[in-house]
């Protein structure tokens, strides 16, 4: 859950990197002054949807923000988790552990996240 057009941005970077669509993974990109309650029932209409029993992972963009807050008042400790700060990094860990239990998902992700940020500097070159 992010504010759009983030989301649907994040899903088809990932369809690029796993050359197609990612099964349970829905975005839901939250508009300038959309109500506040339509943005929580989507939230909480996903979660149905995609909770196999094994729990569901929200990452939103901005801890603060209408949607990290919607996604806070969702989560619920070992069914539903919710990580701000998301990272296309972030998310393809995410996938690639998503197999594994909602709390070691939850570290992959954040270790993603983490070693994902990195600078880029071209000023050092080894010859």
């Amino acid at each position: 859950m992010t504010h759009a057009p983030l989301g649907q941005a994040f899903i088809a970077a990932c369809a690029h990197v796993f050359r197609g669509p990612t099964e349970r993974l829905e975005a839901i990109d939250v508009i300038a002054d959309q109500d506040l309650g339509e943005v929580q029932s989507l939230a909480a209409e996903a979660i149905k949807r995609l909770d196999d029993g094994d729990g569901v992972l929200i990452m939103t963009d901005v801890k603060g923000g209408t949607p990290a807050n919607c996604c806070d008042r969702l989560a619920d400790a070992g069914r539903v988790e919710v990580i701000a700060g998301i990272s296309l990094p972030m998310l393809l860990r995410a996938i690639t552990y998503r197999r594994d239990s909602l709390d070691v998902v939850v570290e992959m992700a954040l270790a993603g996240a983490q070693s994902g940020a990195v600078r880029v500097d071209n000023r050092i070159r080894v010859v």
